[in-house]
């Protein structure tokens, strides 16, 4: 393998895991919010009404690469309900802070991930690039779990308005790590958005099979997508032990 000089990382089952109870958690937080603002469907009824929303906007959003977003779908949902609310409407805003609030107690950093950040951060260039919806709260997860002083570049798709695989979001990373392309390096559990993604974009993958071979309980809505395993001239590692071999002699 040729010298690797800058590291790209994706976020979710790669470094960062949400317990399995979290989008469960999630939830009421986020139908409280709105029925204290006044916005009472039935708790049944919308959180169905919310679910297909998700994946309604969600594929799509795969389809056309353009990232999508919770107040979307809270909009659409509440429609089924007779409530004309836009999406940016502040009651809406509220609800999303508190629907991600779950998150921050429930995500934890996968096995041998902060020593190997440790390892790498004086030797190498390091880049966080992740598909996450509400880029504020993606944010506060690394900073939560003191990820950020490892990271200069912290990428996410919600902010960037368009998502893994799609070829902008990876233009942002290279041209942000500033190396040249056969010296960047990415990794992450997805096939689709992060070994093709990489792939496409002419940097080296890396497919990193934690969640696969191990299997820890993780909220069903935040597994990889299933796709076709990748070329099996991918490297693949199942867990962080194994990525210093990788980068011997980079």
């Amino acid at each position: 393998m040729k010298n690797i000089s800058a590291i790209g990382f994706d976020l979710f089952n790669t470094l960062v895991m949400a317990k399995p109870d979290t989008l469960t958690r999630a939830f009421p937080r986020l139908q409280q919010s709105l029925a204290q603002n006044g916005l009472c469907p039935e708790e049944d009824a919308f959180k169905k009404a919310y679910y297909n929303a998700a994946v309604m906007f969600v594929k799509q959003a795969r389809e056309d690469g353009k990232e999508t977003h919770n107040r979307f779908w809270i909009s659409a949902a509440l429609e089924n309900f007779g409530y004309h609310v836009s999406p940016d409407d502040p009651r809406i805003a509220t609800a999303i802070e508190a629907y991600f609030s779950a998150f921050y107690d429930s995500c934890y950093c996968v096995p041998g991930a902060r020593t190997m950040l440790e390892r790498l951060k004086d030797r190498y260039q390091l880049g966080l690039l992740s598909n996450f919806t509400h880029w504020p709260a993606a944010l506060e997860i690394i900073d939560r779990l003191e990820l950020e002083a490892f990271f200069e570049i912290r990428l996410i798709s919600g902010k960037l308005g368009y998502r893994k695989p799609h070829g902008e979001v990876f233009e942002e990373l290279i041209g942000r790590l500033g190396a040249p392309r056969d010296e960047i390096m990415y990794v992450g559990d997805d096939v689709d958005a992060d070994v093709n993604g990489a792939i496409a974009a002419g940097i080296q993958p890396v497919w990193f099979t934690y969640v696969l071979d191990h299997k820890p309980p993780i909220p069903a809505l935040m597994s990889p997508s299933e796709t076709d395993e990748p070329h099996e001239s991918v490297p693949r590692i199942s867990q962080w032990s194994e990525f210093p071999a990788l980068l011997k002699g980079s």
